[in-house]
């Protein structure tokens, strides 16, 4: 080859790689996740034949974090927190507690220092949000009260991960780590509280600056590049701003990219437009995410299951056993009915991504070793591909309570899961409503305006988002005899009176006006004026030309109108015509 095409070789052999093991995985109905990680031990240097370049791996998995984390916050619901919030934030976080203080009970046993046990009991703590969503959806349990806790809890553990990743660099020292690039593991950084209060200072500054600037300016942006109709340039808007405030943070504010991305994807959930953001940066996300995965499985070393066969069992049965239990205490406590905890508890019963990036940080702190991480990223491998029987264990436990538990015992919180589910369904009708309000607002809109039932819904969308309301007064003038034509416009609601060369007509709900001056370029020919207070939305001639340039079907469609009114107005006879919508009648076109 005539020059360096690491990158290239890299990005090519992951993909086919991951595409392969990835299937393989899906055929033995293992997570992809696993093909994936199986995948980058292929390419890394501890198997034979192609070994990839690690440092630009590492780049792309840190392009991979980000992703991944604006993905998190941009699916971040707050509603669906809020109504879990009884059991999901004092659940998940004293189960991080009590799974950190396991393992570094097992740590000390082991012989290892308390900061290696509390960083790898942190990285065993938490579950991957992908393998939890993917078993979930294969089980139809998404919405079901075991799928909303699951997933609200699993919301805390990734906040409370975010907050690791901002606090580890300031304990790193107290650990028994170092800084990176301090060759004698200490840096002159202050005293603790110095830099905790630096951090927090530095974290405050930029979570401040973002709730107060990030939801008026985030969705204002989006706005106007989706009226640009561009599919491309929007995409890449979503993704300016997700990278651009994840570096932007980091190197401003001194926080994780990881905190940037998240907070990039929550700010954008104030947008009406988050849905096409989240559709639309969807195959980017899983492209990156792959090669995240991938990258980590690069640096995991097979050899590990043979030379600490003990370690590894351990870590596993932290994992699925110890989190298992403790999550099974915590919802037993909390006077949850058995059922409910054994769910939680089979979705929770492996690691994935957060553990990985932990895993990574530490070895750069200094507070794991790659041993350390080989037992993380083998913890996963093991945790994820057995993941499916810790739910089949769940079941059959159901089912073996049904018919063992005395009926009072068995009837143990189900008051409780109760009151819960009715907040559920509370929540859940309040956002169907929603959708039911948008999706009302755009069958009105076309019940209207039949003109545009012919496009299909994102440009119906994008249409709404071009348009300016204007409400008008009776008697106030629309359009001017002689103006030249800037806008074109659509009666919603009321009626207007046009006036044509001494001729009179009146247009009701339904009727659009305006287009012939745009069409043409001539100025006005006609004054229309108010008769009622209406509603009208105006299309200026930038949006005009921009969609019916990209949709030239309506561009024939309003031309032929323009035509079909214009003989008709020549032909039609002096006096005032009632019309109601823009095929009725001779109706002028201004």
């Amino acid at each position: 080859m005539p020059h360096d095409v690491s990158l290239i070789a890299l990005v090519a052999v992951s993909f086919v790689l991951a595409s392969i093991c990835g299937y393989a995985a899906d055929r033995l109905r293992l997570p992809a996740l696993v093909g994936y990680l199986v995948a980058g031990i292929f390419m890394g240097p501890f198997t034979p034949g192609f070994v990839a370049d690690s440092a630009l791996a590492g780049q792309l998995a840190e392009i991979g974090v980000i992703l991944l984390m604006f993905g998190v916050g941009l699916h971040f619901s707050t509603s669906d927190l809020l109504a879990v919030r009884g059991i999901a934030i004092p659940g998940a976080v004293a189960q991080i507690i009590l799974a950190t203080l396991l393992t570094v009970g097992v740590c000390l046993w082991w012989g290892w220092s308390v900061g290696h046990g509390v960083l790898l009991g942190l990285c065993l703590s938490v579950a991957s949000t992908v393998v939890l969503l993917k078993a979930l959806e294969e089980r139809n349990l998404v919405q079901s009260p075991v799928g909303r806790v699951a997933v609200g809890w699993l919301i805390v553990e990734d906040l409370a991960m975010v907050l690791a990743l901002v606090l580890l660099p300031a304990f790193a020292e107290v650990l028994g780590g170092h800084l990176p690039g301090d060759a004698h593991g200490a840096a002159d950084s202050g005293p603790l509280w110095w830099t905790l209060l630096m951090t927090f200072a530095k974290v405050g500054a930029f979570v401040a600056l973002a709730a107060l600037i990030g939801p008026k300016l985030v969705p204002w942006v989006l706005m106007k590049v989706a009226r640009t109709g561009s599919r491309e340039l929007f995409t890449m808007a979503v993704l300016g701003i997700a990278m651009g405030i994840a570096f932007g943070s980091a190197a401003a504010f001194g926080v994780s990219f990881a905190l940037g991305a998240f907070f990039a994807g929550v700010i954008m959930t104030e947008s009406q437009l988050a849905h096409r953001a989240a559709e639309n940066s969807l195959p980017l996300q899983d492209a990156f995410s792959v090669l995240f995965f991938v990258s980590i499985g690069m640096l995991f070393d097979p050899s590990i299951i043979m030379r600490q066969p003990v370690e590894v069992l351990g870590v596993l049965a932290v994992i699925m056993v110890g989190k298992a239990v403790i999550t099974l205490l915590i919802v037993a406590a909390m006077g949850y009915p058995l059922k409910l905890g054994l769910g939680i508890a089979a979705g929770l019963s492996q690691i994935g991504e957060f553990s990985f990036i932990l895993a990574g940080l530490g070895v750069v702190y200094g507070l794991m070793d790659r041993d350390g991480q080989d037992l993380v990223l083998a913890g996963a491998l093991l945790s994820i591909t057995l993941n499916p029987l810790a739910f089949a264990a769940a079941h059959k436990a159901s089912g073996w309570a049904r018919v063992a538990l005395s009926p009072r015992a068995q009837e143990f919180g189900t008051a409780k899961l109760g009151r819960l589910v009715q907040e559920l369904d509370r929540i859940k009708a309040r956002a169907e409503e929603r959708e039911r309000e948008q999706e009302h607002k755009i069958t009105q809109f076309l019940e209207t305006f039949p003109l545009f039932s012919s496009i299909d819904k994102d440009a119906q969308e994008e249409l709404l988002l071009m348009f300016t309301p204007k409400s008008v007064q009776p008697g106030e003038r629309i359009i001017r005899v002689g103006e030249r034509g800037d806008a074109m416009y659509f009666l919603s609601s009321g009626r207007v009176d046009v006036s044509v060369k001494g001729r009179q007509f009146k247009l009701g709900p339904g009727a659009y006006f305006g287009e012939m001056a745009l069409l043409s370029g001539a100025p006005r020919t006609a004054d229309v004026t108010a008769l009622d207070f209406s509603n009208l939305l105006m299309l200026s001639r930038r949006d005009f030309n921009m969609f019916m340039s990209r949709h030239p079907e309506l561009r024939v469609a309003v031309e032929e109108m323009a035509r079909e009114r214009e003989a008709l107005n020549l032909a039609a006879m002096a006096g005032p015509t009632e019309a109601g919508a823009p095929a009725a009648g001779p109706i002028p076109s201004a």
